[in-house]
């Protein structure tokens, strides 16, 4: 349970509100009530449920919740949402890129070229 401090804003842009929109309504509902992020949240990010990958000094987030990973990024009091995958399509994306190293989840994605630019490509959607 939350402490009732600030939440940010959440931001989807195209690509990541088009993810969001192939799901079932009822989990995205599930999916959205359960993804409040805290800027507590963001100081101490490891863990089950968030990670911090980064790159170069770029910053990135992830949030799983019910099977998905949720790829943010914080900006100006909120979050802007990169990418809304399902664990499964994650790790066939990892395969399909060469990416079968053993190794923490976000430590691979970190160095995983394909997933930056996946990322990259949320980045320049325009928002939803």
């Amino acid at each position: 349970m939350r402490d009732g401090g600030p939440v940010f804003q959440v931001i989807f842009n195209e690509i990541s509100a088009a993810e969001m929109s192939q799901l079932d309504t009822i989990l995205q509902l599930e999916l959205l009530t359960e993804f409040k992020v805290t800027p507590e949240d963001l100081s101490a990010p490891h863990g089950d449920r968030f990670g911090r990958i980064e790159r170069d000094g770029k910053a990135l987030y992830r949030y799983r919740a019910k099977g998905y990973r949720i790829y943010f990024e914080v900006v100006d009091g909120g979050v802007r949402v990169h990418r809304v995958l399902h664990r499964n399509s994650l790790k066939d994306f990892l395969f399909r890129n060469g990416s079968r190293r053993d190794g923490a989840e976000d430590e691979v994605l970190a160095n995983s070229k394909n997933f930056w630019k996946l990322i990259e490509e949320g980045q320049r959607a325009r928002r939803a």
